[in-house]
């Protein structure tokens, strides 16, 4: 039973982290949208990957880490910066130059980077890994070894889930709406945008 509960900890946990709009999950519909779901998880699977590494990261030094975060964040700068820029290139493209363009980064490593350059998320785990210690889960590295690995078990299957609910909401949402494709450049460009002034406020007024 005690097996049972981290896991469905680890699975909850990552999925009310995982539910807001953000860059991976941004990633996951446009690539749905454009290509096809079996891209769309090649980035899901290696964001649930980044997302265990980002957990485990916050379970071995959470100090550390957010000592780190508060004395560097310019960091923040450089993400919000990126954000502008990526946002902005996928407004002003044209359908045609969509069209033209052929997916020449892999997927997995394109998961993989959004999941782990995502600062929000790394907080999001120091926060929850010490709120789970505040009422005895004890989820620390003197925890037993079956014990973490059901739990970023749970970590892993949560973030798929979720994108991959994403995903399957995304080809709804193609096979009723006609002419998608260029609507959606505009709206993820202006998400990541305002994702991006958000970081870039958090910095200023932090």
């Amino acid at each position: 039973m005690e097996f049972l509960l981290y896991f469905a900890i680890g699975i909850l946990v990552t999925f009310v982290g995982a539910l807001p709009l953000g860059t991976v999950n941004i990633s996951v519909i446009n690539t749905t949208l454009k290509a096809d779901a079996r891209n769309a998880m090649k980035i899901a699977v290696a964001a649930g990957i980044a997302e265990i590494i980002i957990s485990f990261y916050a379970l071995h030094c959470s100090v550390m880490v957010s000592s780190f975060i508060e004395m560097n964040q310019w960091i923040q700068i450089t993400i919000a910066l990126l954000l502008f820029i990526i946002g902005g290139f996928l407004f002003f493209k044209k359908q045609s130059e969509t069209r033209k363009k052929k997916f020449k980064m892999s997927k997995y490593v394109t998961g993989l980077f959004l999941g782990l350059l995502n600062p929000p998320v790394l907080v999001y785990w120091l926060f929850m890994i010490s709120y789970l210690n505040q009422n005895n889960f004890h989820l620390n590295m003197n925890s037993s070894i079956a014990i973490l690995f059901v739990f970023f078990a749970g970590v892993y299957l949560g973030k798929l889930l979720t994108l991959y609910g994403y995903s399957r909401f995304s080809i709804l949402l193609k096979n009723r709406v006609q002419n998608i494709a260029s609507m959606i450049n505009r709206v993820i460009g202006v998400l990541l945008f305002v994702i991006g002034c958000v970081q870039l406020m958090k910095y200023m007024f932090s």
